[in-house]
């Protein structure tokens, strides 16, 4: 039993999960969750294998996180951190009866937590408005001009990096690794790519969506998750898909979490050198600058 589910008989009257524990409860993609509601396609599909508390796979041990609105309220027991607010400042929602912070309480109490990084990728989670719409599990979490006006009104120590993650902030990202992907392009000084854009052949047909994409320099960068050993049918539709991007002319660049986390330098010259033989001048310039680095 996940610590969440272990602690919701415990929890008192005006008391909800929040910071961590409610951006599990949210899917968010958390670097310390291992597996959280984000890895199941629907709504409907976690309640089959059992509910969130069967699929949390949190660190045993870890205490969860609740706030209480009840200035009056002992603190919390053993196993859980503990903290208060306003009861005007109270938003809490229910997440596969669960309670917890709303989308934006939840993205505004991980700014003092997690890295800059982290916080975007958290951040394109919430306001994520997929192809796809599961009628179970509504989206956008959050709009983005609603995270604006609450991070505006917004007082905690985080302020500064969340604001800064809000600019950072795109549509369209549907995977922790594709925002880390396009952070590290960004890092780079390289181009901005258009985020799951729908690709077109010739004639005007789909293709498919392809995560990041420089329409400009007919360059597409994909993260080749882990499909290949877990949904086999769904890694030979990725394949298909990728090559017919390659026969429609598009340079076709797919990474690994390797080369996200271990060899970004490599990565982003990659990338950059792509973007040179599209005709980019900026990349070549990127290109040069990396290669130099690395002498």
């Amino acid at each position: 039993m996940s610590p969440i589910a272990a602690f919701a008989p415990r929890l008192r009257q005006s008391e909800w999960f929040s910071h961590e524990s409610a951006a599990v409860l949210w899917g968010v993609p958390l670097p310390s969750v291992a597996r959280t509601a984000a890895d199941f396609r629907t709504a409907a599909e976690m309640r089959s294998a059992g509910g969130v508390a069967a699929v949390l796979n949190e660190s045993v041990g870890r205490s969860v996180d609740v706030t209480i609105s009840d200035p009056g309220a002992p603190s919390r027991a053993k196993g859980a951190h503990g903290y208060r607010t306003e009861p005007v400042n109270a938003r809490v929602v229910r997440r596969y009866g669960f309670p917890c912070s709303d989308a934006a309480a939840t993205w505004l109490s991980l700014a003092s937590r997690l890295s800059l990084a982290d916080l975007v990728v958290a951040g394109d989670h919430f306001v994520l408005d997929p192809e796809v719409l599961d009628p179970s599990d509504p989206r956008p979490y959050v709009t983005f001009n609603e995270l604006q006006q609450r991070t505006e009104c917004f007082h905690g120590v985080g302020k500064p990096r969340a604001s800064r993650a809000l600019q950072l902030l795109r549509q369209g990202a549907e995977s922790r690794p594709e925002t880390l992907l396009r952070l590290l392009i960004r890092d780079a000084r390289l181009p901005e790519p258009e985020v799951n854009p729908v690709i077109v052949d010739s004639n005007g047909r789909r293709i498919g969506r392809a995560d990041l994409v420089f329409r400009d320099f007919r360059v597409i960068v994909e993260y080749d998750g882990d499909q290949h050993r877990t949904d086999k049918v769904q890694y030979r539709k990725d394949v298909i898909r990728w090559q017919r991007f390659m026969r429609n002319d598009w340079d076709v660049l797919r990474f690994h979490d390797d080369e996200l986390s271990h060899r970004s330098d490599l990565t982003q010259l990659e990338i950059a050198e792509a973007l040179a033989r599209g005709g980019c001048a900026r990349g070549a310039q990127v290109a040069q600058k990396l290669l130099r680095a690395a002498l």
